[in-house]
């Protein structure tokens, strides 16, 4: 009935100029988008925010007779209260049809009831809590969920013959999911955990950390800490303990070895093993024709990560659902046609899975290695999603 009074206003307004204006207000889909641009995590909304404005202008702004507006919205880092004002104020005030981005679980979960409440689809850029869509049924997710890249890294460790291992994980609820379904998979794997530790989550010291598992001297450590100057930092004690020439090998999630900051690392990340959904070295046409257009977009150095990645799918999979729905924005139809989409992302092959709303997907193992000059996450076995 809303709908039906805002047509017959229109279709009573004086004059073609403001019936023109009620035509085009009628023809606009708005994505409020949540995102981290400023601050010590700016890197990650900014490269979200890259990869949906690149899925635009390779797409251009309008799908299924609708004009694409994107709203973004600054919320800083880990900051729920913020996320949820923020939220509040693009459905309410802007009238969003869907709301996005989300580098970290917990802004996302403070937005999940609103999203519930309001019906409007979520879609997850970044944040990968295991559990979050299980939180709202109008959530989907374009990125990943760290439970599930787990196991796949947990039974190559086993493989190539690492059987102890320390876990350090950053603290708060995605490294505790991260701890537990490592230690789970890697026990039932056959191998042995010899020590656990949750780091703070911005911490840029690890040298009691790093000494205490020295000590203990086991064939692995496995690691998730956030990217950026944490995961610099993390990286540098580790050589700093010598703990590869003591026999301890660093393998972990691939935030450890981030592509935005891995060449700030110096040699330090040389060699580490990581398990990921996306390098931008994955050699495919789409991949290296997104890395091409991400570097015209932001310059010859800069590197695209999973959440570029992430942001551009995102995109792809609200254009495909507006398709389906011939242009409408109920918000139960969106959700509807989101389930069971299939898309050839620049990472390989994706899905949404009808069921969960999360994204199946492969897991890489990657070794960095110096590629003409610069380092790189080589890909060098693929896991196909089960």
């Amino acid at each position: 009935m809303k709908g039906k009074n805002a047509g017959l206003r229109c279709g009573l307004a004086a004059g073609a100029l403001m019936a023109a204006a009620c035509a085009q207000a009628q023809g606009v889909v708005k994505v409020g988008f949540i995102g981290e641009m400023s601050g010590p995590f700016a890197e990650f909304g900014k490269q979200m925010e890259t990869g949906v404005q690149l899925y635009l202008k390779e797409h251009g702004d309008t799908v299924a007779g609708k004009k694409v507006v994107v709203i973004v919205k600054d919320v800083g880092g880990p900051n729920p209260e913020l996320a949820k004002r923020h939220a509040q104020e693009l459905v309410v005030r802007d009238k969003v049809d869907f709301i996005a981005g989300f580098a970290f679980s917990p802004n996302a979960l403070a937005v999940a009831p609103l999203a519930t409440e309001a019906k409007k689809p979520m879609v997850i850029m970044n944040a990968a809590s295991g559990s979050l869509p299980s939180t709202s049924p109008y959530i989907v997710r374009t990125s990943f969920s760290l439970p599930a890249i787990v196991p796949p890294i947990s039974q190559w460790m086993i493989k190539q013959g690492y059987k102890t291992t320390y876990s350090m994980v950053a603290d708060y609820s995605p490294g505790h999911e991260v701890e537990a379904a490592f230690m789970d998979s890697y026990k039932k794997a056959g191998g042995t955990v010899v020590g656990s530790v949750r780091t703070p989550l911005s911490t840029m010291d690890f040298s009691a950390y790093m000494q205490k598992i020295k000590d203990l001297k086991p064939s692995a450590v496995f690691a998730f800490v956030n990217g950026a100057d944490v995961a610099q930092s993390f990286m540098r004690e580790y050589r700093a303990r010598n703990l590869a020439e003591g026999g301890t090998a660093m393998v972990g999630t691939g935030d450890i070895t981030d592509e935005p900051t891995i060449d700030s690392m110096g040699d330090t990340p040389l060699g580490v093993v990581t398990g990921y959904p996306y390098s931008m070295d994955h050699d495919s046409a789409l991949n290296k024709k997104f890395v091409q257009a991400f570097k015209a977009a932001r310059g010859q150095q800069a590197r695209p990560n999973i959440m570029a990645v992430a942001g551009y799918d995102g995109m792809a999979l609200i254009y495909e659902a507006l398709r389906k729905t011939q242009g409408k924005t109920d918000g139960d139809a969106l959700i509807a046609a989101m389930k069971g989409v299939k898309l050839e992302s620049p990472r390989g092959p994706i899905e949404i899975d009808a069921a969960t709303r999360d994204i199946k997907q492969r897991v890489y193992m990657r070794k960095v290695q110096r590629v003409d000059g610069r380092l790189a996450n080589v890909e060098f076995e693929t896991i196909e999603p089960r």
